[in-house]
């Protein structure tokens, strides 16, 4: 049972010429038989025939796809992208058309961004109070078991090499001072950081991450919704708060662990060291500790926030935001460090002399 086909034109531009007029013409050529209202319109005759285009045809590339039903061929054609070698004279790119911005250039520019809106949302009075509370349970209840573990130990280390060296020198009563100096000023602050940096860092940027690739920030939108008011301010905001709190806890548990070692390893005595740093500490290294921390906070949150709101590409790409939110975030903080200390301290510093 033969069935019915119609075969389509294999049309052929080829040698173009611009006639006296301006126009152009162009040689045709069928390769195959027409079974259309196109035989009576061209009239067929089976040889190249030449006809007049108003305007240039649009190149295309054609495909011959064999059809087995009725051996037949049938033609499909795919628009051939216009190179950019046959633009006229006149027409020549633009300077830094194809230049796009780093990502790390618009990523830090997307920081700026989110701290300014998380400071004028909170000013206004924009905070989503129970995502608030969640947020400060995660990052500060959560959080003290790892970083007391870690103040402990880094006190530790840290008594091991002044003690040993300060008894030498006969300096014994100066080293509670010492001690007290390094945890409030330095030590707590940033060790503390660190410690958040890696654990709740990480979590926001992967938690928004993962957010932002499966379009659920989007969601939140359509449903009236700010991401910035629900997902971001309440975290930065919980973590300024706790940090502080863990920072003064991790710098008490510190200050222990070194004068039980001092009094157990040395036979330097518990009351010695706690009268040495008694005298040697002031309101104001309580204080600048507390700023530096709410500062760490800060930095902690609202890069780990923009990086997960930035994320690209899928698993992958919540895994490299991660990952780099982490590292930006302690590098920010150890600029900030920096920094404030030469705010905060600056000329010769005397509080020593009180606990010699």
């Amino acid at each position: 049972m033969q069935t019915t086909s119609y075969s389509h034109p294999l049309i052929c531009f080829s040698c173009r010429n611009i006639s006296a007029n301006g126009k152009n013409k162009y040689k045709v050529k069928f390769c195959a038989p027409f079974t259309s209202q196109w035989d009576r319109k061209c009239e067929f005759n089976g040889r190249p025939q030449i006809y007049n285009s108003p305007g240039p045809i649009k190149p295309k590339r054609l495909f011959v796809l064999h059809n087995t039903d009725d051996s037949h061929p049938s033609a499909s054609t795919v628009a051939d992208e216009m190179n950019t070698n046959h633009a006229p004279n006149g027409a020549s790119p633009a300077f830094l058309s194809n230049w796009s911005p780093p990502r790390y250039l618009w990523r830090g520019l997307s920081v700026l961004i989110l701290a300014g809106q998380v400071i004028v949302k909170t000013l206004k009075g924009k905070i989503h109070w129970r995502n608030t509370l969640q947020q400060l349970e995660r990052v500060g209840p959560r959080s003290v078991g790892v970083c007391l573990l870690t103040s402990a130990f880094v006190g530790m280390a840290f008594t091991i090499q002044f003690v040993r060296e300060f008894t030498r020198l006969g300096l014994n009563r100066s080293v509670g001072g010492v001690l007290a100096l390094a945890f409030s000023r330095e030590l707590s602050p940033v060790v503390t950081a660190i410690v958040v940096a890696g654990r709740i860092g990480s979590a926001f940027a992967a938690e928004l991450g993962t957010m932002q690739v499966s379009e659920q920030t989007d969601t939140l939108r359509v449903l009236g919704s700010d991401p910035v008011d629900y997902l971001v301010t309440p975290r930065v905001i919980a973590t300024c708060i706790a940090l502080p709190l863990l920072t003064l806890l991790c710098f008490t548990l510190g200050m222990a662990s070194s004068a039980i070692l001092a009094d157990g390893v040395y036979g330097v005595s518990i009351n010695i060291i706690l009268d040495s740093a008694q005298r040697a500490l002031r309101s104001w290294d309580i204080i600048s500790a507390m700023i530096k921390s709410q500062v760490f906070g800060a930095i902690i949150s609202i890069v780990s926030c923009a990086w997960g709101v930035t994320t690209l590409g899928g698993a992958k790409g919540v895994g490299e935001s991660t990952t780099s939110a982490v590292v930006i975030s302690l590098v920010g903080i150890f600029i900030a460090d920096f920094a404030l200390s030469c705010c905060f301290f600056q000329g010769a510093g005397d509080q020593l002399k009180n606990c010699i």
